[in-house]
């Protein structure tokens, strides 16, 4: 192992990690928006909109990320449409995200008591005031674990950056491969550098799934 190689290459990897955070952080804000608008278009079988999101969903789900950013990154410029390789991933992320968060809220929306949201009715509540008082914190609460774990894995699914030409994580490792033949020091450094991204969020995850105890605030 060398060590004076693994000194020399700590910042590329550093700048690295930092446009992988970058790209993860814009890629998980937006799938979660994505996610909760089509979770809730599904809880609420809104016609026809409800039938378009479950087509998106069985397509994402199903497709790899690397195949979308491809379309996105060659196939789309015949069409007349450009995009950069950060605005690919970004989209590629959100659009894979987004079938996941899915998922995750739909289920814990319905996790919600039906007899809860007709007290809510009872009362005279309003289909938005439910949702906001009623439905939405409980289901927040009890899709935690699952929603840390989507992030997990959508920080993960950056390793396919490299694929249209960003210089990830995974991207500097590769050229230094091929640059130096430094195989063990540039993946060693790789997966340090992809446990040193994901440890605190696995840890941060553990801790809030304990604080929640799946839709009971704090501990009892």
């Amino acid at each position: 192992m060398d060590f004076e190689f693994i000194k020399q290459v700590i910042p590329m990897y550093v700048e690295a990690a930092g446009l992988t955070l970058r790209l993860a952080f814009i890629g998980i804000l937006l799938s979660i928006v994505l996610g909760l608008i089509c979770a809730l278009i599904k809880y609420f079988k809104v016609p026809v909109l409800r039938q378009i999101t479950s087509i998106y969903i069985e397509f994402s789900r199903n497709t790899p990320l690397l195949i979308q950013l491809f379309f996105l990154y060659f196939a789309f410029p015949r069409m007349g449409i450009k995009l950069s390789s950060v605005q690919c991933a970004i989209i590629g992320l959100t659009f894979l995200g987004g079938s996941y968060m899915e998922e995750t809220f739909r289920s814990a929306l319905e996790s919600v008591s039906k007899i809860q949201i007709e007290s809510a009715q009872c009362i005279g509540l309003t289909r938005r005031q439910i949702t906001q008082y009623v439905i939405l914190p409980q289901a927040i609460s009890v899709s935690i674990p699952g929603f840390c774990a989507n992030i997990m894995f959508m920080i993960k699914e950056t390793s396919v950056f490299s694929a249209v030409a960003l210089a990830d994580l995974m991207f500097v490792a590769k050229d230094l491969i091929g640059l130096y033949y430094k195989t063990d020091e540039a993946l060693t450094l790789l997966c340090i550098s992809y446990l040193i991204l994901l440890l605190p969020v696995s840890i941060l995850a553990a801790y809030t799934e304990r604080r929640l105890r799946y839709a009971q605030f704090g501990n009892h």
